[in-house]
């Protein structure tokens, strides 16, 4: 039987190859990645998981919560677990101080993370924030030992949140795909606005829902918020655990998954160039729609 389905397998394998000659050159070059990857790999990774075990010991980034994920008879609280991928120490600290410690933990990134659209991987070991990233969740070989169910993209609501968001995506996308696949990729939706009176207080988080609380609510003050960090811990504490608003980042089927990342985050082209000068809007425009001048 063995005999027979090799050899069965390497005719109509061989066959089908050479009847699409688009295939087998993908397949070849996956191939050739995956070997100069693993040479790469090679001499970096000992010393890669020897600094991330010093710097887990006193990372700052990683606010860490007691449940985890692949807790074995964990129960239904291991779906409960979260990471927050927050930007900057500002927000990060508003969330942890009204986070439930035993199922949300925090990351905080420093700046903007690195463009990795046609990097190797070699590129997670040698940079210090996505290899502490990559070890905090715990999936350098595979899913199997994920720490959390839901890895959540919390940016502010700008354009530089817009740039960390499409960066960290894309770092899944490039190195960890199945983390986005299976479903455990989120963005935290926050507020645009809080309206109040003196008798109630709504967030908002569109126009839409802003112009509804201006006209249901009797002379409202109207805030717009433009970071994490202006939102107070104890508010934080709606947006997070109570009222949460998480966005499933979603790859289908047909995704031209590496269409898209040449498009958006390869080398600049005048297609992209195009692209950009037809959507751009000023903020002050934006500023303007939404908050009109009385």
């Amino acid at each position: 039987m063995k005999s027979f389905i090799g050899d069965f397998l390497k005719k109509e394998l061989d066959n089908f190859l050479h009847k699409n000659t688009q295939v087998a050159d993908e397949m070849l070059r996956q191939i050739q990645r995956s070997e100069r990857e693993r040479k790469e790999l090679a001499g970096i990774r000992k010393i890669a998981r020897e600094h991330a075990k010093k710097a887990s010991l006193h990372n700052k980034k990683l606010r860490d919560c007691k449940v985890h994920f692949n807790d074995e008879g964990g129960g239904e609280r291991i779906l409960q677990t979260t990471l927050f991928i927050t930007e900057g120490d500002s927000a990060s600290g508003s969330i942890t101080k009204s986070r439930d410690v035993q199922t949300q933990a925090v990351f905080s990134l420093r700046g903007k993370p690195l463009n990795v659209y046609g990097l190797t991987k070699k590129v997670v070991y040698e940079n210090e924030e996505f290899n502490l990233l990559q070890s905090a969740l715990n999936i350098e070989e595979s899913l199997d030992g994920l720490r959390y169910n839901q890895v959540v993209v919390a940016t502010d609501a700008d354009v530089d949140g817009m740039h960390i968001r499409l960066l960290l995506v894309t770092f899944f996308l490039q190195f960890f795909p199945e983390l986005i696949s299976n479903g455990h990729v989120y963005i935290l939706q926050t507020p645009l606005f809080r309206v109040r009176n003196r008798q109630e207080t709504r967030y908002c988080y569109s126009e839409e829902e802003r112009l509804a609380a201006v006209t249901e609510l009797k002379k409202p003050e109207i805030t717009r918020f433009k970071g994490l960090g202006e939102i107070s811990p104890d508010e934080f504490k709606n947006f997070i655990n109570e009222n949460i608003r998480l966005e499933p980042v979603v790859m289908g089927k047909d995704s031209r998954i590496n269409e898209l990342l040449e498009f958006y985050m390869g080398k600049n082209t005048p297609d992209r160039q195009v692209f950009i000068m037809d959507n751009l809007r000023v903020e002050k425009d934006v500023e303007e729609e939404l908050i009109p001048k009385k």
